[in-house]
């Protein structure tokens, strides 16, 4: 998007599934796991730039051998940095044995990162500091292996408060208020009550150490995630490992976070996008599943694996943002969703443009738009073969309008460019204001002056920040006779709380565009009755039942809201007419038919939870806290 907005984050696994000595003899190297995992991790580096982790667990090295090991960065490229780590770690171990190259035995009792048991993760920090103590996978200790959590996940719950108080009514003192070591030490807590049900039931038939075995080969890894995440209210693909080789990948009920696996006689694997999958492992698609919401992909110390439910499973409401704009292009699905987005926009233009073909000028920013682009141009394409087809058999045309009309072509052009690799957030929301916008350049000398219309698409419009202070400030100077401004989005009106960082009512020009609306209109005071209504249920505890924030947009239509966004974003000394055109819920829903999760821009949130904070964060706004909502 020209307004970029961060979100949380990206998975990978892998479980070998054969001897560690089988992938060295096989593919002639001991480091068949680090390249994948290392694949898999780049091509969701879109997920997360903030920082990564990568953690290993050895299955059954002998006591006293370091069996799990984690390296976490946040250096300007944490994939890359960890990696150069495992690999250096690597060669210092063989540099004077490289005769053990080969010798699995000897690599997993003195080498690190040789284990079978894999995760790495990448981080957009919507939450804390940018530090390496932020970054996933997180480590629970323990001197009994089956104990040990390892953690890492795409989530974010709207209940961080309700969980906590049930951490510390269980005895827990945690060290942190934040999700992430709440979801870590409430699994922790049941993982480790677990390990004492199934110690009482065979102490008086085995001694130890044997009886440790038999507790790893017994626990119930579905009755621990039951008991703990059933109170669970948010949106999540959550991993977790633990010391004895077990794992599992946890979604939540309504599948509103991505993840994907794949497995064979050799692996189990687990991304948040296909994408990844298929360029580490070069499986067809078909090949790759999606893990059921409410379900957990269980895999026990042996590798073997099975889809077990955990919750029932909801209304599927999968982010259909990811569909938009975060998730990679290259997926087919997606590709084909985003051209579809892009196609259903074209009557809205042509009504926009008054069906001036001749002198309009298309065009897309930023790069990741470029997919609705073509869509939008064949779209067009469709509207003047059906036109030809029309002149041809009413058969009224002259010879020399006939040839016109055959050998039209809408006008394309790239007019806007990203010119240098950094993106364009800026981490720090006291910053945010102040984004930049000199990493775009623009041609010149291909739109004619006060005569052309310019269209340009865009994943979505968020803030409008960029598009105010560079974008069309830059279309401007083209000289064209009109801009028009195309979200393959439709309007963000709402925050969501599910691991996207669009928390703040303010932030969205929708919402600033209805404002100002209610102002001209005299219905000012809903403002304050929509603040009376959210507090009062805040206080109340009773803030899950209503979204009544909704009740600010219900006077507009969308195309009333449209046209105030189009003022609002409108820089001073703009001499081109300026519009903006939406896409609208229904097409969102035909372009991406299994990914309905559509929050953001109706208000109609997959868990209670949703109404809370959306609440909350009209109580924030109407207060002035520039603070979260959740």
């Amino acid at each position: 998007m020209s307004d970029a907005i961060k979100h949380e984050c990206g998975i990978a696994l892998i479980r070998l599934r054969k001897p560690y000595q089988y992938f060295i003899d096989k593919y002639h190297t001991p480091l068949y796991a680090v390249h994948k995992l290392s694949v898999m991790m780049e091509k969701q580096v879109n997920r997360g730039q903030d920082g990564a982790g990568v953690a290993n667990i050895k299955i059954e090295v002998p006591p006293g051998r370091r069996y799990i090991s984690r390296y976490r960065s946040v250096e300007p490229q944490p994939v890359a940095d960890i990696f150069a780590k495992v690999h250096k770690k690597f060669r210092k171990a063989l540099k004077d044995n490289k005769d053990r190259a080969t010798d699995a035995k000897w690599l997993q009792e003195n080498v690190a990162f040789t284990g079978e048991l894999w995760l790495g993760h990448l981080r957009y920090g919507t939450h804390g500091a940018n530090e390496v103590e932020n970054c996933h996978p997180m480590l629970r200790q323990s001197n009994w292996r089956s104990r040990n959590l390892v953690m890492a996940g795409n989530f974010n719950m709207t209940n961080v408060d309700e969980l906590f108080g049930k951490l510390v009514s269980l005895g827990q003192h945690p060290k942190e208020k934040v999700d992430t070591v709440t979801v870590m030490e409430k699994i922790g807590h049941f993982l480790d009550e677990e390990n004492q049900r199934v110690f009482d039931r065979f102490k008086g038939i085995f001694e130890n150490p044997t009886l440790s075995d038999v507790i790893e080969d017994n626990i119930d890894l579905q009755r621990v995630l039951h008991r703990s995440c059933r109170d669970f209210d948010g949106g999540y693909a959550m991993c977790g490992l633990t010391g004895h080789g077990s794992a599992f990948i946890m979604r939540d009920p309504a599948g509103i976070r991505p993840a994907y696996y794949y497995a064979d006689d050799e692996v189990v694997v687990v991304a948040s996008e296909k994408q990844a999958i298929k360029a580490a492992f070069n499986v067809e698609y078909s090949q790759i599943q999606e893990i059921t919401p409410g379900a957990a992909l269980i895999i026990n110390k042996e590798g073997e694996f099975n889809e077990l439910t955990i919750l029932p499973q909801a209304e599927k409401r999968s982010c259909s943002f990811e569909r938009i704009y975060f998730s990679r292009g290259t997926d087919p699905d997606i590709y084909n969703e985003r051209k579809k987005l892009g196609k259903l926009l074209i009557p809205q233009i042509l009504e926009e443009i008054d069906y001036d073909l001749e002198n309009t000028v298309f065009s897309y920013i930023p790069n990741t738009a470029e997919t609705s682009f073509f869509g939008m141009i064949e779209g067009l394409e469709e509207y003047l073969a059906k036109k030809r087809k029309h002149a041809i058999m009413e058969g009224i045309l002259f010879e020399e309008e006939l040839d016109k009309l055959l050998s039209f072509r809408p006008r394309i052009e790239k007019l806007v460019t990203k010119d240098v690799k950094s993106r364009t957030f800026i981490t720090a929301d006291e910053l945010r204001d102040d984004m930049v916008s000199s990493v775009y350049d623009t041609t010149f000398e291909v739109v004619r002056k006060g005569i052309d219309t310019v269209v340009v698409i865009d994943d979505s419009i968020v803030r409008g920040t960029t598009l105010e202070k560079s974008i069309l400030k830059m279309l401007d100077r083209l000289g064209p006779k009109k801009i028009v401004i195309v979200s393959s989005a439709p309007q963000i009106r709402f925050p969501d709380c599910y691991g996207i960082d669009m928390s703040k009512l303010k932030d969205f020009v929708a919402f600033r565009a209805t404002l100002k609306l209610l102002e001209e209109r005299g219905l000012d005071y809903l403002r304050e009755e929509v603040y009376t209504q959210c507090a009062g249920t805040l206080a109340s505890k009773n803030a899950y039942s209503t979204n009544f924030v909704k009740a600010l947009y219900e006077p507009f239509t969308d195309e009333e809201v449209s046209k105030k966004v189009a003022e609002i974003i409108r820089p001073a000394g703009l001499k081109a007419e300026l519009s903006v055109i939406f896409q609208n819920v229904d097409n969102l829903h035909k372009a991406c038919p299994d990914h309905l999760g559509d929050w953001y821009f109706t208000g109609n949130y997959p868990t209670q939870g949703g109404n809370k904070v959306v609440n909350k964060a009209y109580v924030n706004f109407h207060e002035g806290k520039l603070v979260r909502a959740y």
